[in-house]
């Protein structure tokens, strides 16, 4: 998108990027900004560039493009400018108010369409239509409703609408750990990340694969996300799987099955950690210590259905040049950003200063090899890229703060609970499977992280109340939110696979729906036991880890479906 943009529009893009990697670097380390500019400047330049990136086709709408810009700038600016005088009359807001909340709304879910598409818009709309007219739907779901530009008022000046809890996590979390990733990649460290497991398991049965889920869990960790994740790790391990002898549909769905694993995978686990952070009022460094576990059983689930599915053809790998312990030796420095985030967080530093710990880990290891080296140039285009990854999600700031913005309004939040807990009869099992088809409902149109939000903020409550506690009732929702990059019928990260492998989308889609069953388990496993997220004594929770990772080894072996072949001898399992 970038390279599409007219000379003075990569200049203003490149303004914005440094403008946001320094300013928020300045806040995460130094002195910390004022709600309204912490938030603000954020939302104000990720609008700037969307708007600059996502461009109309013909001149008269790129005029529009502008428009869109300036009115954006505007109200924007005006919340920002008017952020306490506006708290101080709440309830009686000027015309003036009323115009740049109107502004903003509409704006927003223009954003959201350009980015994301119109399934956001038809969302977004709907709340909207459900905010005004709530009066007059089922009794169930009825609430006084409001007029439009009440209601933009409620969207655009409260805590819960655009500048809410989203805006809030993506400037102070999201963004850094983008920027983070972008720099990672440009030190070389992507390489190390391939390499190292090709040298150690790329030699045996089911070797190609087995390097695709160590590979993804390493690098997913830190891509924040599972699209990004089966693209660029994909590029290598799909074709090495397919000329190993891995049928074009398995590797492509080997691969988006390993990398929604990253989005488990502490130190960084995408943007859902960070908002859990921010929900359950959790130290980000616990939630990484009860996701550390779950998220190695994943990956452990992948790595064993990938090892019987070699074995049904006997497939093996080819070893590499080097050992393992070669590369370690030759490349160990590569760990050292991702080393150096853990023990800073884990002592309790906040996130954001322990990414740009990261990033400044980044440059120092880009030094160690001369092709690699961080220059002005690099750095310059690491923010850029950064920024650029930022948007996907970024974009969707406004419609979110729509949705949630709508639910706290209407009290549906407060009594979405109560609905799913009667639909369920008080079973746990039920409202698991419930919020299962929810998430994947929602992620069909939205990011899985929007889907998480989205659903957290009225589905916990309903595992709350059945007696999950608090965190593990995040983490079920969490995991449930990553299932649509995988199920059918709308699968974004499998039929990405599908197109590196070069498959059929839908064979491609079911494998990878095959191989990413943990997905399905883990949420029942933080229901029920609950050592899985390390509530309970030290003899409770090494009793659970043990039996899990006996379970999880039969789970796999079984779903992997080898044992067939002892009923249809001298045939291969389809």
């Amino acid at each position: 998108m970038y390279q599409k943009l007219k000379r003075f529009e990569q200049i203003i893009f490149d303004i914005c990027a440094m403008g946001l990697l320094l300013f928020y670097s300045y806040a995460a380390i130094i002195t910390p900004a004022a709600t309204q500019y912490h938030r603000g400047i954020y939302v104000i330049i990720t609008y700037i560039l969307v708007f600059l990136s996502y461009r109309s086709k013909n001149i008269l709408l790129r005029v529009l493009d502008y428009i869109l810009m300036v009115a954006s700038i505007i109200s924007i600016s005006y919340w920002i400018v008017n952020f306490e005088v506006i708290n101080y009359r709440t309830g009686a807001e000027t015309q003036l108010d009323t115009i740049m909340a109107v502004i903003g709304v509409v704006i927003s879910v223009e954003l959201a369409r350009r980015v994301v598409g119109n399934v956001f818009v038809v969302i977004g709309s709907l709340m909207l239509a459900y905010g005004v007219y709530g009066a007059h739907v089922p009794d169930l779901f009825a609430h006084a409703g409001a007029t439009f530009p009440e209601l933009c008022i409620e969207i655009f000046y409260r805590s819960d609408g655009i500048f809410g809890i989203m805006a809030n996590v993506l400037a102070t979390y999201i963004l850094l750990f983008v920027l983070f990733g972008a720099f990672l990649e440009k030190c070389g460290a992507q390489r190390f990340f391939i390499d190292f497991p090709l040298a150690a398991v790329g030699h045996k049965i089911g070797g190609p694969g087995k390097v695709a889920v160590i590979a993804s869990g390493l690098f997913g960790s830190i891509s924040g996300s599972a699209i990004a994740n089966t693209v660029s790790t994909g590029a290598f391990t799909i074709p090495m799987m397919k000329k190993a002898g891995f049928k074009p549909h398995i590797a492509g769905g080997i691969e988006p099955a390993a990398s929604i694993g990253g989005m488990f995978m502490p130190p960084i686990m995408g943007a859902g950690g960070f908002i859990m952070a921010e929900l359950t009022g959790e130290p980000y460094s616990r939630i990484m210590l009860v996701a550390l576990f779950p998220a190695i059983m994943y990956f452990f689930s992948v790595f064993v259905m990938v090892h019987y599915e070699a074995k049904k053809d006997n497939i093996v790998g080819e070893k590499s040049e080097h050992s393992a312990m070669g590369i370690l030796k030759a490349e160990w420095y590569y760990t050292l950003p991702l080393v150096v985030i853990t023990i800073f967080m884990l002592y309790g530093y906040s996130p954001g200063y322990s990414a740009i710990i990261g990033l400044i880990t980044c440059i120092v290891v880009s030094w160690f090899r001369t092709e690699t080296r961080i220059g002005p140039k690099q750095f310059l285009e690491a923010a850029r890229e950064g920024a650029e990854s930022s948007l996907k999600i970024g974009a969707t700031v406004g419609v979110i703060g729509i949705i949630i913005g709508v639910l706290t309004y209407s009290g549906l939040v407060l009594t979405f609970a109560d609905i799913v807990i009667e639909m369920a009869g008080g079973s746990l099992v039920l409202t698991i499977l419930l919020i299962a088809l929810a998430s994947l409902v929602l992620g069909m149109g939205v990011p899985v992280t929007a889907a998480y939000l989205i659903t957290a903020v009225v589905a916990v409550p309903a595992l709350t109340h059945l007696g999950v506690n608090e965190l593990a009732a995040h983490m079920i929702v969490y995991w449930l939110s990553q299932d649509s990059n995988i199920t059918p019928p709308v699968c974004i990260a499998a039929f990405a696979g599908a197109t590196i492998a070069k498959a059929n989308m839908w064979k491609t889609a079911f494998s990878a729906f095959k191989f990413a069953k943990f997905l399905y388990l883990g949420p029942f496993l933080f229901g029920y036991v609950p050592g899985f997220s390390l509530n309970g004594t030290t003899m409770d929770i090494v009793k659970a880890f043990i039996l899990i990772i006996i379970g999880t080894y039969f789970y796999s072996w079984f779903l992997s479906g080898i044992w067939i072949r002892w009923f249809i001898p001298n045939k291969k399992a389809a």
